[in-house]
């Protein structure tokens, strides 16, 4: 189904020509300087919140639901019309979120239901020109992350489920009722000119994080090498990373994994995603579901939250929390809330997780660990308090105390290690060892 309208035709010819021009391969990328240090700063953040949203938020049943509800496109668009979210407010919402402690937002701009969540010259299937709302969230939120200082991220999906010219049709989106035709090179075009739009009208994009690509055959030509050119060239301190499951292609730079922590597979998505050595992120879910479902009330609470925070940071990783903002525009309530809990915790424990490394110990029953410098923080994640912990560690301990007193920790030095004995300490969200090592 043709989703172009009338100001997207003017620009249709334009952007196809302008994106037929070759550019520079990725398979030798060499990151820029502001690329590098963009890196550095996104792995020293830890803690991101992801944002789900779309006019789907209407039906309550989450971002699938097109393809879920197998339901006729032309039908589903129609509901455009009647979304209006009267209570967002991009304030309301970066001060939430800023102060759970997070230092980025990724928000979905196009999900597979080809809806755009921005004033987009491509497309009138966008909340300016398809709903009486007629504002332009994306700005909104960029224009306020740019004033509260916390970077902002936009998700980008590879697929589409409405546009006759993605094409060939892939695993999903086969009863939407589009007929899929062979213009991949108009669709290729109408992605490109969409991320250009993005990266220049938006301010400074943090990343560009894709999805999507899981859709079609792993021989599939997406053209990847051009598109990441075309990004790193509008923005070179912009990050790529790429939800698609596999070890990282040339141009991409970070790696994320979905709702599991790198190097497990509890979820069944990663089997294939070998770690590779850019900075990588964990999203998960806040409940169970990615886009606003009326029905899904099983939050997990602040201890979860922050223990799966921590144990992201153990593996050296970013967690990027989701919440699925309600139709009308709000956060929902019990978000807000793990969200508060969050940052109450983060304003005490913040030191332990931010701009720390992966530590010695990654995975234990017992709970991680993080390094700043020579200083190991030992996280025990643990209802019951084991009687000791054996660390494997190279380094002497000089100091073993409860973090934030002078409370030492009785340890004795072994072969190969360090024990610490805890049976006596109390167990709570997240009991910290601070060791500082010779």
């Amino acid at each position: 189904m043709e989703n172009y309208g009338k100001k997207a035709f003017a620009a249709l010819c334009l952007g196809t020509m302008l994106f037929s021009q070759p550019v520079a391969a990725q398979s030798d990328y060499v990151p820029a300087p502001e690329n590098l240090k963009a890196r550095q700063e996104f792995v020293d953040n830890k803690f991101g919140v992801f944002l789900h949203w779309g006019f789907y938020s209407l039906f309550g049943q989450g971002e699938w639901y097109l393809q879920t509800g197998e339901l006729d496109g032309h039908e589903y668009a129609k509901a455009a019309s009647a979304f209006y979210p009267s209570h967002f407010d991009a304030a309301e919402w970066v001060s939430a979120i800023k102060g759970a402690g997070a230092k980025y937002i990724c928000i979905t701009t196009r999900h597979h239901d080809g809806f755009s969540m921005f004033d987009t010259k491509y497309s009138d299937y966008n909340i300016v020109d398809a709903t009486p709302f007629g504002r332009d969230v994306i700005k909104e939120l960029a224009d306020e992350c740019q004033k509260q200082g916390i970077k902002l991220h936009l998700y980008y999906s590879h697929l589409d489920w409405m546009r006759e010219d993605y094409y060939p049709l892939g695993k999903t989106g086969h009863k939407t009722g589009r007929k899929s035709h062979g213009e991949w090179d108009t669709y290729y075009a109408f992605m490109n000119n969409q991320l250009t739009e993005l990266l220049t009208n938006y301010g400074p994009i943090g990343a560009i994080w894709f999805d999507g690509m899981w859709d079609q055959p792993d021989d599939f030509d997406w053209r990847l090498d051009e598109q990441y050119a075309l990004i790193h060239s509008l923005q070179p301190a912009c990050l790529i990373g790429n939800n698609h499951h596999k070890k990282p292609n040339p141009g991409e730079d970070f790696q994320m994994f979905e709702r599991d922590l790198p190097g497990e597979n509890k979820a069944g998505y990663s089997s294939g995603s070998e770690i590779g050595n850019l900075p990588l992120e964990t999203c998960e879910t806040m409940n169970g579901t990615w886009g606003y479902r009326v029905g899904d009330l099983a939050y997990k609470s602040v201890s979860e939250l922050v223990r799966l925070l921590v144990r992201s940071a153990g593996k050296g990783a970013n967690l990027l929390m989701n919440i699925g903002p309600q139709p009308n525009g709000e956060l929902p309530a019990a978000a807000l809330e793990r969200l508060k809990g969050m940052g109450e915790w983060l304003s005490t424990y913040g030191e332990t997780v931010y701009g720390t490394t992966a530590g010695d110990v990654m995975t234990a029953e017992w709970g991680t660990t993080t390094r700043r410098g020579n200083t190991l923080y030992v996280h025990i994640l643990a209802d019951k308090m084991p009687e000791m912990i054996v660390l494997p560690l190279k380094d002497k301990v000089q100091r073993a105390v409860l973090f934030g007193t002078d409370q030492k920790v009785e340890r004795e030095h072994v072969q190969g290690g360090v024990v610490l004995h805890t049976a006596g300490l109390e167990p709570s969200i997240d009991r910290i060892i601070t060791l500082t090592l010779k």
